[in-house]
């Protein structure tokens, strides 16, 4: 409401005064209504389920830390869904083209995990078995690989298990009428591969899916690699 200001000699406002101080008081109103952008990127939020699913594992042989989800495609985080393949329960299905890999579950389940896959030059199908399972793992390189990859060439004779390993927390060896295909699924700490095709041929895995599935099958499981 308006209110009647009394003038006395000592509070003379001029109109000239009192306009211009009602411009700078205006400009101030404005200034405090407008929206000011805020430059700090709004950060993506997860559910819950997710956060823990992908936390990290302090109590490893080597501590897991967290997967920054931001890095991982929300599409290739671990989930049930409908069976697409039609194999017999507790077979692992690997679907090179989607990037993802399947353990076949009863009533037409599947739990399906994000998986990166060896990129054109490197890669396996066909129908095989887990033969064996490691918990980290030593990486051996192939001969082959030694011979083209420096990177490689100094763990000729193996490099023990660690967070730095290329085969990660856990690895299952996949062996095809007895013998080594040398394949392997394994895990990884680097969620931008997940959906990629950049290994040397491996199936790989974050390491708290691989530690998952290393947990939830047993050696002689089937595997179909398509």
């Amino acid at each position: 409401m308006a209110q009647t200001l009394k003038t006395s000699p000592a509070l003379v406002v001029s109109r000239r005064g009192f306009l211009a101080g009602g411009a700078s008081f205006g400009a101030l109103a404005l200034a405090g209504c407008a929206t000011v952008p805020d430059p700090r990127p709004i950060e993506p939020t997860f559910d819950r389920a997710y956060v823990e699913m992908y936390a990290a594992l302090p109590y490893e042989k080597f501590p897991v830390p967290a997967v920054d989800l931001r890095r991982l495609k929300p599409s290739h985080f671990r989930q049930y869904v409908a069976d697409p393949t039609g194999e017999r329960p507790g077979t692992i299905v690997v679907d090179t083209a989607a990037r993802y890999l399947y353990l076949v579950q009863e009533r037409g389940q599947a739990l399906r995990y994000g998986v990166g896959i060896g990129r054109e030059g490197f890669t396996w199908s066909g129908r095989a078995e887990i033969a064996r399972k490691a918990q980290w793992p030593t990486w051996t390189p192939p001969p082959e690989m030694v011979a083209r990859d420096p990177v490689a060439a100094p763990w000729a004779n193996g490099m023990p298990g660690g967070l730095d390993n290329p085969l990660g927390a856990r690895a299952l060896y996949i062996f095809q009428n007895g013998r080594d295909t040398i394949y392997r699924l394994h895990g990884t700490n680097d969620p931008s591969t997940i959906g990629e095709a950049v290994s040397s041929g491996c199936v790989r895995l974050i390491n708290q899916d691989i530690i998952d599935l290393h947990a939830r099958v047993p050696v002689g499981t089937p595997i179909l690699v398509m």
